[in-house]
C-alpha cells in the first residue's frame, strides 16, 4: 500500500448460487459492520476499496458478486488480487447448495431464478453452476447451505466473520458440527469422525426423546471410559495439528462428529470439544445439523 495514512482493511466477497443464501449472508455483515455493496461490476472493486483505505469511517467492506455480473465475472479474480497486493485482508466465501433445495427455495419464494430460461429453473442451476465455477475456485471458504435454517446460516457467518479480536483477522476459525449419517455426511467438512462406537442414548427409554443438550444424555455419554478417552486423543490432535493447519495458512477449518441421528452422542462430544477449543482460545463456532429431526 502507498504512505498516504491509509490503513489495511477487512474485504469480504460473497459470492455463489442464487437461492443460496447471499441476500442473508450480506445482511449479516451489515450487521457486523461491513459497508455492503451488491453487484459492484469487478473493475470497480479495487477503486472502492482505494476510495475507502483512508476513511477513519470505514474499516470492513463487503461485496456481493452473483450471475447477475456475468459480464464481469472472469474480471473478479484479477480484481481481488489487485486488492490484496495494496495490502488488505479478502475473504471469498462461495454459498451453494444442492439442486433439489434450490428448486424448493426458488418454488416458496416464487421469485424468477436470474439464468431462467421460461420456468425451467432446474437448467438455470446447471448453467449458473457452470458459469460460476471459476469464483468458486479462488473462494476461501465455500459453505453449502442445503441443510441450514436462515437462522442457522447467520450464525455460520457471524462465525467466519466476527473474529475475535484477541486471536487477530486471519487466525484459524473452527467450525465443530455435529450430524446425523442417516442423513448423509456435511459437504463442507474438512475432518469427519465416526462416534457411533460409543453408547447410545437412543436405546435408554428415558434418554430416547431428550437430546446431547440435555445434562442427563451428557452425563450418560461422557461416563464411559471410551468417551473419555476418545476425547483426550481429540484434543491431543487439535493442539498438534492446528498449528499446522494456521501455518499453511488454512483460514477455517470445518471438524464434523457423526452418530447415527444427530442428536445424543455427536451432540454431546461437538459440546464438550467447543469448550475445549474456547479454554484453549481458539476461535470457534458450533452447529448441530441434526439435533431437530
Amino acid at each position: 500500500m502507498s504512505d498516504r495514512g491509509s490503513r489495511a482493511l477487512d474485504v469480504a466477497v460473497i459470492t455463489g448460487l442464487s437461492g443460496s443464501g447471499k441476500t442473508t449472508a450480506l445482511h449479516v455483515l451489515e450487521d457486523l459492520g461491513y459497508y455492503c455493496i451488491d453487484n459492484l461490476p469487478a473493475a470497480l472493486i479495487p477503486r472502492f476499496v482505494e476510495l475507502c483505505e483512508g476513511s477513519d469511517e470505514i474499516s470492513r467492506v463487503a461485496f456481493g458478486v452473483d450471475s447477475r455480473s456475468r459480464e464481469f465475472l472472469d474480471q473478479v479474480p484479477r480484481a481481488l488480487d489487485e486488492v490484496r497486493s495494496r495490502g488488505h485482508a479478502v475473504d471469498m466465501v462461495y454459498l451453494e447448495a444442492n439442486d433439489g433445495t434450490l428448486v424448493r427455495r426458488f418454488s416458496e419464494t416464487r421469485r424468477p431464478h436470474p439464468m431462467a430460461e421460461g420456468s425451467d429453473v432446474a437448467g438455470a442451476i446447471v448453467r449458473e453452476r457452470r458459469l460460476l465455477e471459476t469464483l468458486r475456485e479462488h473462494a476461501t471458504r465455500i459453505v453449502d447451505t442445503s441443510a441450514f435454517t436462515s437462522q442457522q446460516l447467520r450464525g455460520e457467518l457471524r462465525a467466519i466473520f466476527a473474529r475475535d479480536a484477541s486471536s487477530g483477522p486471519g487466525a484459524l476459525q473452527v467450525a465443530v458440527v455435529s450430524f446425523g449419517f442417516k442423513y448423509g455426511l456435511p459437504a463442507d467438512a474438512d475432518l469427519v469422525f465416526d462416534v457411533r462406537f460409543l453408547p447410545n442414548p437412543f436405546y435408554v427409554e428415558d434418554l430416547r426423546p431428550l437430546t446431547g443438550r440435555d445434562d442427563r444424555v451428557a452425563e450418560y455419554v461422557l461416563r464411559h471410559p471410551a468417551t473419555q478417552e476418545f476425547l483426550d486423543l481429540i484434543g491431543r490432535f487439535l493442539a498438534f495439528a492446528l498449528p499446522w493447519y494456521e501455518r499453511e495458512g488454512k483460514s477455517y477449518l470445518t471438524l464434523a462428529l457423526g452418530c447415527t441421528g444427530g442428536r445424543h452422542r455427536s451432540v454431546v462430544l461437538v459440546e464438550r470439544i467447543g469448550r475445549m477449543l474456547q479454554e484453549r482460545g481458539v476461535g470457534h463456532s458450533i452447529r448441530h445439523r441434526d439435533v431437530d429431526r
